[in-house]
């Protein structure tokens, strides 16, 4: 197969300013094969990696967890971990690994998280989080942010997320992603807890106002880049686009470059697909199977005609043994060219 000309910009990018639009950490949803494909489709926007916890790879030594291409900087790893030390070391091997960002999760409400100590649990104690904060920043040269919940359970966020904030401010933490709403830790699953506990955006546009210097980003709900946008206008540093993004790419990212970083160009995601193919064709080469890349790609024509055949040409086909990249040209054809003014209006 010929090989594509890859429009990635390799190096890394000015990862604050990235930031203004990013793609939330998902577990088992944001892999390498995942911010592959987004790159395509923003060469801006500031990618995540799924939480890796510090257990892991300082005591688990499962390094390969850290493995990325060069082509997704800017690329933040996420952490997960309560204890300081390990995280410091956790986080040292991030950024011996390249990550441009380390981040640490204080926001996922599952049961895992929980047994572990980390996660949203660690709403209960910003001093533990500042500790580990400074921790981390004390071996790392590259910055250390925190994403966080609004509160936990009976806490009352006005009261605890500017306790919160403070805390990890004083111990250095210079940016945050404020998910805007509570987390249930008793009570509801962790799929409820994305969207049962009400979102309060203003609150997080007051922690703005509150501590003008942070840069605070939002998260939660953020299903258009038009509603990313009002955000932005309205005087936050950044969004954090979680699901919208991996669910609807093109809606979200495709224009992101011009409409939020004023730089490069709309991105037709059938040149997309054509670009992925060598990278199909070189993962297959190492091993990976089609289906573990594909599966990121199923949403790339959501809404458009033909998108219902393409996720069905991808869905049936890409598990089959033999199956290669020239399946991704089957399900392309199923698809109806659109003008680039379509890719345009998102």
């Amino acid at each position: 197969m010929a090989e594509q000309e890859n429009p990635i910009k390799q190096g890394k990018s000015d990862v604050v300013r990235a930031a203004r639009l990013s793609v939330a950490p998902m577990m088992d949803w944001t892999d390498r094969h995942c911010r592959y494909l987004h790159r395509f489709l923003s060469q801006e926007a500031l990618l995540y990696t799924e939480m890796v916890t510090a257990p892991a790879l300082v005591r688990g030594g499962a390094l390969h967890l850290l493995d990325h291409s060069p082509e997704e900087h800017p690329v933040a790893l996420q952490l997960g971990g309560s204890e300081p030390t390990e995280l410091a070391r956790a986080a040292e091997l991030g950024s011996a690994a390249g990550y441009d960002e380390i981040n640490l999760n204080c926001g996922c409400p599952s049961d895992r998280v929980q047994s572990g100590a980390f996660g949203a649990i660690l709403m209960q104690s910003p001093d533990l989080v500042a500790e580990a904060v400074a921790a981390m920043r004390a071996k790392v040269g590259v910055e250390v942010t925190v994403k966080c919940r609004i509160g936990v359970d009976t806490q009352e966020p006005r009261e605890i997320l500017p306790v919160f904030l403070e805390k990890i401010r004083a111990a250095g933490c210079q940016r945050v992603t404020i998910h805007a709403r509570k987390a249930w830790l008793k009570g509801l699953s962790p799929k409820e807890n994305r969207d049962v506990p009400p979102l309060d955006y203003d609150l997080v546009h007051a922690m703005k106002a509150a501590f003008p210097d942070l840069h605070i980003s939002l998260n939660g709900g953020i299903d258009t880049l038009d509603t990313a946008l009002d955000h932005l206008e309205r005087g936050l540093d950044g969004v954090m686009v979680g699901r919208a993004a991996y669910h609807q790419p093109t809606d979200i990212l495709a224009a992101a470059d011009v409409r939020v970083f004023g730089a490069g160009a709309v991105r037709d995601p059938f040149d997309v697909v054509m670009q992925m193919l060598p990278y199909i064709e070189s993962q297959m080469a190492q091993g990976a199977r089609l289906h573990q890349i594909t599966r990121h790609m199923l949403g790339l024509f959501a809404g458009r005609p033909g998108a219902r055949a393409w996720r069905r040409v991808l869905s049936e086909g890409a598990s089959r043994p033999g199956a290669g990249p020239e399946l991704l040209l089957q399900a392309l054809a199923q698809v109806q060219q659109l003008p680039q003014s379509a890719f345009s209006a998102s």
